[in-house]
């Protein structure tokens, strides 16, 4: 007489592993994802963008104020943490990158100036992951990813997203959020504490953008993660056994084909909007900004 429960005939299936990055960049354009992924040696990309030089570095200088003492967490200290974090990358010349880098001392100082930054960071840039599935069935795939900041507040976790775009986000941003709803399913799993709140602190505007997920809530954004990881998975093991990668990952094109990374090996998306040029989307400098 057999076990019961077990089928020693079946092979489990490997947990695919996905970020919310890789899950964003198939839903946007399937063409970007193999050409950023699966490609290799990696295809011709543009250079660097001064909107992503300027996240990066405060980014940065964010991480190194919370990894110094709580004393030592003042404004002037993180307006002097992006002077030592700064880079000139994508910027039209000198003379724009100067007038960015002393708006975003003042971001930064501002944000320290108006938000509690004393408390100890559970995480700074931690990476998180998780086993998931979008059913109440056995696992389907691991989420992990990494989270710009992981507090803790009264027992619970909350993500901090950092965000310095021209628009600042609003509750609804937050709440549909699927890279913060996946990051708090992996983060309560990584460090065995609940976690619902999830917040974007935008730092042009000091907004700070906050949702509270449900059990429901953080489920149905791993469900519509797994809808895109099963379609990833299908995409990716039919151009492994030899399907047209042309026709299992198309060029999704729009206007966003103008800042694509990988414009330069990507004809379709050279057809479909101009070039950009690596400064244009900065928020514009306000008449008020004065170069140090």
């Amino acid at each position: 007489m057999g076990q019961l429960g077990f089928d020693f005939g079946v092979q489990p299936r490997r947990l695919m592993k996905v970020t919310p990055a890789r899950l964003a960049t198939f839903d946007d354009c399937p063409r970007r994802y193999r050409l950023t992924y699966l490609d290799r040696p990696t295809p011709q990309r543009t250079g660097p963008w001064a909107h992503s030089t300027l996240g990066a570095v405060i980014h940065n200088a964010l991480r190194a104020l919370f990894e110094l003492p709580a004393g030592s967490r003042t404004p002037a200290r993180a307006a002097a943490l992006v002077g030592e974090q700064w880079s000139d990358s994508g910027f039209a010349d000198a003379a724009q990158a100067a007038g960015y880098r002393t708006l975003a001392k003042a971001w930064v100082a501002d944000y320290v100036e108006h938000h509690d930054v004393t408390g100890e960071p559970l995480g700074l840039e931690r990476w998180v992951s998780a086993p998931a599935s979008g059913s109440d069935g056995p696992s389907t795939m691991i989420v992990e990813g990494r989270a710009d900041r992981i507090d803790e507040r009264d027992g619970e976790l909350v993500i901090v997203d950092y965000k310095t775009g021209k628009r600042a986000p609003d509750e609804d941003e937050a709440r549909g959020s699927q890279a913060l709803a996946l990051y708090a399913v992996a983060a309560a799993r990584t460090l065995r504490k609940p976690c619902h709140r999830v917040e974007l602190h935008h730092l042009p505007s000091g907004t700070v953008a906050a949702a509270e997920h449900t059990a429901e809530s953080l489920r149905r954004q791993v469900a519509r993660a797994e809808e895109s990881a099963n379609d990833v998975r299908a995409a990716t093991d039919t151009l492994a056994a030899g399907g047209d990668p042309d026709a299992l990952f198309p060029a999704r094109t729009g206007r966003r084909c103008a800042w694509c990374d990988f414009r330069p090996s990507c004809p379709e998306g050279q057809r479909a909007a101009p070039a950009a040029r690596s400064w244009e989307l900065l928020a514009p400098l306000s008449r008020e900004t004065h170069v140090e």
